[in-house]
């Protein structure tokens, strides 16, 4: 019933606001964090990766228990939504000194920091230090990439502690998106429950929490079978195999937000060139975007808005940047597609807003709509010229 609901929402909205724009549907948002609170139980804590999707943050704020920051953008998008900063995990390969400081400065030891390098730790060690700050704190563990620290690394900071003015927490690991093997969640869980007893046999060092990201897939594609709740549920029976004795908090992004969002774009032209139906649409691939999607091969889901006849042909549905690139899916079967019909692609509330090539060709960013059943549209940001960006006259 609720999909109903927001179908017709979504043709509302296409009937009165221009093409291309986003819509964020935060029921379907709210509806998606009760799901998974319901598979895991009341143990886990939930922590919404803000870089999937930042306009959430408000909306998500009585919802989850905490946000991954990783840039000093996005903290300033926490300060504008007036967040409660001990709900904020400032996270992030690089953090600038300087905005270390500001925070430490600012909001004390509300704010969990993550160590992920010498240098990290370093500088909030000085910084606590000098401002005589108790703060609490991270160290990342690297699955092998740029991320995070060796674990000897870890164990060397641990074993010199305990610290004055940093409280180690316990241990933050991620490995990457999109996981469909069981397997490997429980093998990562299992290593980080081994990791813990032995930080208890060597130093005496109790973890108090692990800060997982278990990178839970989304099916984006119609061919795709859908996994989701067999790995929500796999993740939910290997957490409760761990003897660390602490909290797990999970990060999620594209898991809680994908769901709730839907991208509308109108048909504005249409040909057929040596055989191949071609639809041009107003958007294009500088603002959508699908993990996984290889030449525009995959057939994500689409609803054709106004579909009349039962005629059916396969269309390459294109965008309206000037390269051959600009494809969004090939050979999509639609019922009497017309110019000036709509196509939704749904599920694109993780990422498509922020890793599209937005200042590509100068086209406008798109106007992003929050949705509600109770407060119906609201306007988180309007469509704005992206020209001004990439030219300003000295």
């Amino acid at each position: 019933m609720k999909e109903a609901f927001h179908a017709a929402a979504i043709e509302f909205a296409a009937r009165n606001y221009q093409t291309p724009f986003y819509v964020f549907d935060t029921d379907l948002l709210a509806g998606q964090i009760k799901k998974i609170r319901t598979v895991l139980g009341d143990g886990p804590e939930l922590c919404y990766a803000m870089k999937a999707n930042p306009f959430l943050v408000k909306s998500l704020e009585g919802l989850v228990d905490s946000f991954e920051v990783c840039s000093p953008g996005e903290f300033a998008i926490c300060e504008r939504a007036e967040l409660p900063m001990n709900k904020i995990v400032m996270s992030g390969v690089h953090k600038n000194p300087s905005d270390v400081e500001y925070a430490l400065k600012e909001y004390g030891g509300d704010i969990l920091y993550t160590i992920e390098s010498l240098s990290h730790w370093q500088t909030l060690k000085a910084f606590t230090e000098t401002y005589r700050l108790p703060v609490r704190a991270l160290l990342r563990l690297t699955s092998g990439n740029q991320f995070g620290m060796e674990e000897c690394l870890i164990r060397k900071i641990i074993g010199n502690g305990p610290y004055e003015f940093i409280t180690i927490e316990g241990i933050q690991y991620f490995s990457g998106t999109q996981k469909k093997s069981p397997t490997r969640l429980s093998k990562e869980l299992a290593m980080l429950d081994g990791l813990c007893r032995e930080l208890k046999d060597q130093y005496d060092f109790n973890v108090s929490k692990i800060e997982y990201g278990p990178g839970l897939p989304v099916c984006y594609f119609e061919e795709e079978a859908n996994q989701e709740d067999l790995m929500l549920a796999s993740l939910s029976a290997s957490i409760k195999t761990l003897t660390f004795g602490g909290k797990v908090t999970l990060e999620m992004g594209r898991f809680i937000a994908a769901s709730c969002g839907s991208y509308v774009t109108r048909v504005v032209d249409q040909k057929t060139n040596k055989g191949q139906n071609y639809c041009i649409v107003d958007g294009g691939i500088h603002q959508l975007n699908y993990y996984g999607q290889m030449l525009a091969m995959k057939k994500p889901s689409i609803v054709h808005l106004g579909k009349k006849g039962k005629e059916v042909k396969e269309w390459t549905v294109c965008g309206s940047l000037c390269t051959v690139n600009d494809v969004l899916v090939k050979q999509y079967p639609f019922q009497d597609l017309k110019k000036g019909d709509t196509l939704v692609f749904q599920k694109t509330g993780a990422y498509s807003v922020t890793e599209g090539m937005s200042l590509f060709l100068s086209r406008d960013f798109p106007l992003i709509l929050l949705y509600s059943e109770k407060h119906q549209f609201q306007t988180a940001r309007p469509s704005l010229a992206a020209d001004q960006f990439n030219y300003t006259q000295s």
